[in-house]
């Protein structure tokens, strides 16, 4: 199980002041219960995983076995919480240089929609013109500018090489269950289709098929990643109390360092494979936080990499931050430093050392290091790298994600802000129906 350790904040804050959050907790905690909160209508998430059913499992693992057995490649379409929670997942497990591997145990998984990179794009239709490629088309809407370019694109070219039939049975739409231009396309083409529940916004959807698929398809053990977020959903519960209850202490003592002045949280790492995970963090806390002004800026390093780059700043800069620091308490795999006769390097003092145990005295030594620096720090422990601990630290995050927004005192499942760009960018394209934002931007220009 996971454990959050929350010593090292003290003496920049005190327990006493994060325990005086208990009550605003629990409030917040019904809230959510009760769906009388701001974004009810997005609350889906919340009793997601233990109301997911064996036989739900069954169809998405049958479906991703059709793409495993069919493709070499499959192609994840989608753009911010439509991808980052499965490519979360699917990076932390998978081995580094799989894609590398002539012998693949599954199809390699690759990603598009997620930008509008034309050299990329075009690089990525290249690798696939000689392989059997498939496509995971997930979109409520269907036309997300990102997404949908990228679909049309990678949809014609498996058509064309693969024919309509096979095409037919190898992209999959994760989509709304009723209305959108990719259910529209879904039921036209007959691709076998899942639904993006209403009440569940993209950012809390990894537990929905817009995760779930893309990880099976991987390889991984998705009835496994939900128990893991099962056991989570009910150490996080709202009967749970404040003092046992991670998610509770996490939202309240964040929120207690932002005021006192600490307005951007580091989520860090000592472990490569986290990247992504620290990316779909950082949608959901930014996405859910960052309004009317307010919210704590979600930022990320990976350590020790980083160390010998934005160490300096988190060491002596502005202190205006604070760390989170995930730790992996297992690794998968060992190997030992050897002794070296001539030992110029110096590491003989290692021989013999587990490569790990370097790894733990560095974040260790960091977290002393920073503290010392004036930089407050939160321990989140995993116990190693696999569904069950992802599972549930996916599920502790959105639970606390949720209250923090309501101690913060902002809708935490909207995101207005987002619609700003879209604009001005129809705009500039002079997208039919954006005449008069055409007009008014061009004589911005």
């Amino acid at each position: 199980m996971i454990s959050l350790n929350i010593e090292k904040t003290l003496g920049f804050i005190s327990k006493e002041n994060v325990f005086a959050y208990e009550a605003q907790v629990k409030a917040a905690q019904e809230a959510l219960e009760n769906g009388t909160g701001k974004g009810n209508d997005f609350l889906g998430w919340l009793h997601l995983p233990s109301s997911i059913t064996k036989e739900h499992l069954a169809d998405l693992k049958a479906t991703a076995q059709v793409l495993r057995e069919n493709c070499e490649a499959v192609v994840i379409a989608g753009i911010g919480g439509s991808y980052l929670g499965a490519r979360a997942v699917i990076e932390a497990l998978s081995n580094s240089f799989a894609w590398l591997q002539d012998k693949k145990s599954g199809p390699v998984i690759l990603y598009a929609g997620h930008n509008i990179g034309e050299d990329y794009l075009y690089e990525l239709t290249e690798y696939l013109k000689d392989k059997k490629f498939g496509v995971i088309n997930i979109s409520k809407s269907g036309t997300t500018t990102e997404t949908a370019l990228a679909f049309r694109l990678l949809k014609k070219q498996c058509e064309d090489q693969r024919g309509k039939e096979m095409a037919k049975k190898v992209i999959v739409a994760v989509t709304d269950a009723k209305k959108g231009a990719a259910r529209v396309t879904a039921d036209n083409e007959g691709y076998k289709s899942f639904i993006i529940p209403d009440n569940v916004g993209g950012r809390f959807s990894v537990l929905t098929p817009v995760g779930l698929l893309p990880i099976a398809v991987a390889g991984f053990d998705i009835e496994k990643l939900v128990a893991g977020a099962v056991a989570m959903e009910k150490a996080c519960g709202k009967d749970v109390p404040f003092a046992e209850n991670p998610a509770a202490i996490y939202a309240a003592t964040r929120n207690e360092l932002y005021k006192n002045g600490k307005k951007i949280e580091i989520l860090v790492n000592f472990n490569p494979k986290l990247h992504y995970v620290s990316e779909w963090w950082k949608q959901l806390y930014g996405e859910s936080e960052g309004k009317e002004n307010k919210g704590i800026f979600p930022a990320s390093v990976d350590f020790s990499t980083d160390l010998h780059s934005m160490g300096q700043w988190i060491q002596e800069g502005e202190r205006t931050i604070y760390e989170t620091v995930i730790s992996v308490e297992k690794t998968q795999y060992s190997l030992q430093v050897p002794s070296d006769e001539a030992n110029l390097d110096g590491l003989n003092f290692l021989a013999g050392k587990h490569v790990d145990e370097v790894n733990k005295m560095a974040e260790l030594g960091t977290q002393l290091a920073h503290v010392d620096g004036g930089v407050p720090n939160m321990r989140i422990v995993i116990p190693a790298l696999n569904e069950e601990s992802l599972g549930g630290l996916l599920y502790f995050f959105e639970k606390a994600c949720g209250i923090s927004g309501y101690l913060l005192g902002v809708n935490p499942f909207n995101q207005p802000g987002v619609e700003a760009y879209k604009k001005n960018m129809f705009a500039l394209l002079n997208k039919p129906g954006y005449e008069e934002e055409s007009k008014a931007i061009q004589a911005r220009l």
